[in-house]
């Protein structure tokens, strides 16, 4: 479980691929103290088990759900990813209750700089029924506040504050780029069994 509070923002050192498999390798700096064999970590909002740790480097395999599900599967060595430590008992959640458990992607459409603001438009319409205005959700890891719906488009947007433009891989994200997207899982239940009692 983790809070969307992203750690650290790193680059991909190294991708192995097999088949039907990746092995990748993230140097996550003084983030790996305390990582061992099967410690779970989100590496763009993607919940992942650390398979080999070696100093401050931690490898983790990636499935074939994993690299068809989200952005992992185009990722590229050297590319920035977001990182997070799953919380542990007893530590503040200043996001939100976030599995890593990534439930589609979404592309960025438009990215507006007003004095001091940054708005980004991300589209995604096959999971905009679980979206809604000042509601939670997950992008690459990062908690953040929903702005706008507009249902029409099949679009969201997002504001950021400069802190999180400097922590995380938002600060250089640009329009086409695509992101991880994980819906909160308290509205994604309370949508479903509306629907499952319409029916």
């Amino acid at each position: 479980m983790f809070s969307g509070i992203v750690q650290a923002c790193v680059s991909i050192t190294k991708i192995e691929k097999k088949k039907g498999l990746s092995r990748m390798t993230l140097d996550i700096g003084s983030l790996a103290k305390g990582v061992r064999k099967g410690t779970s970590v989100s590496v763009a909002g993607v919940c992942l088990t650390a398979v080999e740790v070696s100093g401050k480097k931690i490898s983790f395999e990636l499935m074939n759900e994993t690299l068809d599900r989200t952005t992992l599967g185009a990722a590229r060595e050297g590319n920035r990813v977001n990182v997070e430590r799953s919380v542990r008992l007893g530590d503040e959640i200043g996001g939100h209750i976030v599995s890593g458990h990534v439930d589609g992607t979404a592309a960025i459409t438009k990215i507006e700089k007003p004095e001091n603001n940054h708005i980004i438009t991300f589209e995604c319409p096959d999971l905009l029924g679980y979206i809604f205005p000042k509601g939670f959700i997950a992008l690459d890891g990062t908690s953040l506040t929903v702005v706008d719906v507009n249902r029409k488009t099949g679009t969201f947007t997002v504001h950021f504050i400069p802190e999180t433009l400097k922590v995380t891989t938002f600060g250089s994200r640009k329009e086409g780029d695509r992101v991880n997207v994980e819906v909160d899982r308290m509205t994604m239940a309370v949508v479903e069994t509306i629907r499952a009692t319409q029916k």
